[in-house]
């Protein structure tokens, strides 16, 4: 069951329509930075893998196998260790990967306003995260000024943006702080029944143990 949950979390953050729409962008030859993805595919192994560990972990209890307990240890100790790994690989990457994305979005930017060559593919890509994220611009001065005067890149209304100053940067630190939080909650979570199990199989295989010597 836990592996069912940590895979469908992982697969709904995987699809995420905000996060796909803007990771499968392309400017010109250059793909949207997708390092956020490495951390997604890791609970996703992780929750089918434990799917299929913790029916190894049942059948050897239910059999009292000492052989599948011992493998069903052997597994979570590998799956723990690649939790671990994912959560360090979260907590290292995290400002970098909206770092990556933000220089993405400012160059496309730089493109639509200066309209330099494919300046055609450059404002589909900065219209796509103005709509998706609901900003406009990559600071304060660009994100105030910008739908004044260029509205086929914000065709929001101008007074909302002087209101509100959406800027991209800050919805983009928004939108990956909160998915990587719920990546570290997932693996905190997964880590400790991880250890519970651990510790459990090695009681059954004690007892195991202990009853047929007797």
């Amino acid at each position: 069951l836990a592996g069912g949950i940590i895979l469908g979390v992982a697969l709904w953050l995987r699809h995420d329509s905000q996060t796909t729409n803007i990771l499968y962008l392309q400017l010109g030859e250059k793909q949207a930075p997708n390092t956020f993805y490495v951390g997604i595919y890791i609970l996703i192994a992780v929750g089918a893998v434990m799917m299929f560990v913790g029916f190894l972990g049942c059948y050897g209890a239910i059999q009292e196998s000492q052989c599948l307990l011992g493998t069903f240890f052997t597994c979570l100790v590998i799956l723990f260790a690649c939790e671990v790994a994912a959560g360090i690989w979260g907590f290292v990457n995290k400002d970098q990967i909206a770092k990556d994305v933000k220089q993405f979005y400012d160059q496309a930017l730089q493109q639509a306003l200066m309209g330099e060559s494919d300046a055609n593919n450059a404002k589909a890509v900065v219209k796509t995260f103005h709509e998706t994220l609901d900003c406009c611009g990559s600071d304060i001065i660009t994100g105030t000024f910008t739908p004044v005067w260029r509205e086929d890149l914000c065709p929001k209304n101008p007074v909302k943006n002087l209101i509100a100053n959406a800027n991209c940067h800050k919805k983009i630190d928004e939108l990956f702080s909160g998915k990587l939080y719920l990546i570290g909650i997932a693996a905190v979570v997964v880590a400790v029944i991880m250890i519970f199990e651990m510790i459990l199989s090695m009681v059954l295989c004690c007892g195991i143990r202990n009853s047929s010597v007797y």
